[in-house]
Order: C-alpha cells, then sequence, then structure tokens
C-alpha cells in the first residue's frame, strides 16, 4: 500500500473506495496512484464516489470540479478535497 495512505484524508478515501471496488469483485486493486476505471469503477461508481466524498469531507464540490481527472485516482481526489477544504 501507498505511504499516502498512511495519513488519515488517504484512508478515508481509501474506505469510500474500496467497497466499491469490492462490489466490481476487484478489492485488491487499490493502489493510491491507480486509475480508478481501469480498476474496475464503472461510470455509476464515479457518480457515487462523488457523492461519498462530499458526504465523507462535508464539502461541496463544484460543478466545474466534478471531471474525470480530478477522479482518477486516490491521490487526484486528495488533492481535490485538500483543495477544497483549505479554501473553506
Amino acid at each position: 500500500m501507498d505511504a499516502v495512505l498512511n495519513d488519515w484524508t488517504g484512508t478515508r478515501i481509501l474506505n469510500l473506495v474500496r467497497p466499491l471496488l469490492e462490489k466490481r469483485g476487484r478489492g485488491d486493486a487499490v493502489d493510491a496512484g491507480r486509475n480508478l476505471r481501469e480498476a474496475g469503477l464503472t461510470s455509476l461508481d464515479m457518480v457515487n464516489l462523488m457523492l461519498a466524498v462530499e458526504a465523507e469531507f462535508d464539502i461541496v464540490i463544484p460543478e466545474a470540479q466534478m471531471t474525470p481527472e480530478n477522479f482518477r485516482s486516490i491521490d487526484a481526489i486528495k488533492a481535490l478535497v485538500g483543495g477544497l477544504t483549505q479554501a473553506a
């Protein structure tokens, strides 16, 4: 497991991503830099992940930042959450 997942934000994101991947039979595919679409998440999973991130971190993700790039990997989500929580 990557070092990035040893921090609190990374762990919280991992806890949102892992069940989605496990539902697809890909729970072993979790890696902070891995492309989540390639790991097995569907478009619907990605929408559910966006909503889960908003709820978990009590943030609102602006529409302009709801992009595939921002949800490409756990690292990308962590950067997005970090930027949004610092701006708040």
